[in-house]
This record gives C-alpha cells, sequence and structure tokens, in this order.
C-alpha cells in the first residue's frame, strides 16, 4: 500500500515539463516514455522504445553534440541500474547541460513489478555524486521537486535527480510506435532547415 503524501510519477513528470521550453528530452524504455507522453507528445522527445539501459548514453551523446541545448533524460530504476556504467562516462565528459530523472518504484515495471536492488538500498543519486557528478538530490515528496525542478532546467550538469515514487501503475499513454517517424520528427525539431 502507498504511503499517504508519496509522490506521484505523473504529477512529479508533469512539474518538470511543464516549463520546459525547448529542452531535449529522452525518454527511457516503458513507463518514463507513458509518463513524457502523458504530459503532451512534443517534437523534442526522443522515446527509446526497446533500448533499455541506454537512455542516459543517448542522452550524453546528445548533450556532447548539442552543447548550447538542455538535454533531460528521464529513465527508471531499472533501466538506470542496468547502465550504470553510463553514470561514470558522463561524469568524466562533464556535459554541463545534462540532467538525468530517475523515475523510482523501487520495480521492474516492464516484466512483472519484480522488486530492483533500489528496494534493497541502493542510492542512485549517491552512485551518480560518488562518480563525479555536480549536484545530486533524492526527492520523496511534491514539496521536495521544487528545489529540484531549476537544478533539473539550469544548474551547470552534470546533474542526477532520483523520484521515489509510488508503485501505483498509471493507464498507458502511448507516444507513436515508428522509431523513422520519431527520428525524423526529432531531427527536425532540433535542426529545422539543417536537418534536410
Amino acid at each position: 500500500m502507498d504511503e499517504p503524501g508519496q509522490l506521484l510519477r505523473r504529477g512529479a513528470i508533469a512539474r518538470i515539463l511543464g516549463d520546459r521550453g525547448d529542452m531535449l528530452v529522452v525518454a527511457g524504455l516503458g513507463s518514463p516514455t507513458y509518463d513524457c507522453a502523458a504530459v503532451g507528445d512534443h517534437p523534442l522527445n526522443f522515446y527509446l522504445w526497446g533500448a533499455m539501459g541506454s537512455a542516459v548514453t543517448v542522452g550524453l551523446g546528445l548533450a556532447l553534440a548539442q552543447p548550447k541545448r538542455r538535454v533531460l533524460v528521464v529513465t527508471g530504476d531499472g533501466e538506470m541500474l542496468m547502465g550504470l556504467g553510463a553514470l561514470a562516462t558522463t561524469a568524466a565528459k562533464k556535459p554541463s547541460n545534462l540532467a538525468i530523472t530517475v523515475i523510482d518504484n523501487e520495480h521492474y515495471g516492464e516484466t512483472g513489478m519484480q522488486p530492483t536492488h533500489t528496494s534493497a538500498g541502493v542510492d542512485l543519486a549517491g552512485i551518480a555524486r560518488t562518480c563525479g557528478f555536480r549536484q545530486t538530490a533524492t526527492v520523496r515528496q511534491m514539496r521536495e521537486l521544487d528545489a529540484a525542478v531549476p537544478m533539473l532546467h539550469t544548474a551547470d550538469g552534470p546533474v542526477l535527480v532520483v523520484l521515489k515514487v509510488s508503485s501505483t501503475r498509471d493507464p498507458l499513454v502511448l507516444p507513436p510506435w515508428d522509431g523513422a517517424l520519431l527520428k525524423s520528427r526529432f531531427r527536425q525539431a532540433l535542426l529545422g532547415a539543417q536537418a534536410a
């Protein structure tokens, strides 16, 4: 049973993306994609439908290629645990324009709600901090999110915020599935006439 006052993922992602401006968003496998789409499908969202473990590396590459644009990776705890090496690589490259949000419900939501290692105390913000991230935070309630949102939007990166959320399942909100369409749409929104 969910604890009273526990952070709800859709509300938290809506708060983070509500005033996003021209931020580039890389959404990880499964629920992070549905959460971003629930806020509203956007041409500057790049959804990674089947690339578990690679959201942070895709975001890192994008941040390095587009150093004047803010890049936000929205991923889950299961995917982040699969790609922990990406935190070390990100810290070593030091992209000042990269922010990562880990939606941590302490479960593998796409494969049957098995507990992840974060349910046993693995601290993703602590790992990022030890790797060398400039700022990290763990958020458990909406009022704590008020301090984290400006960090995600403007603080010198790399930064990482873990959202400790309820394990309640939200309805699916599916953006387009067509990979070629998503790639072309994202390139056009990012590069404009240069994309041709």
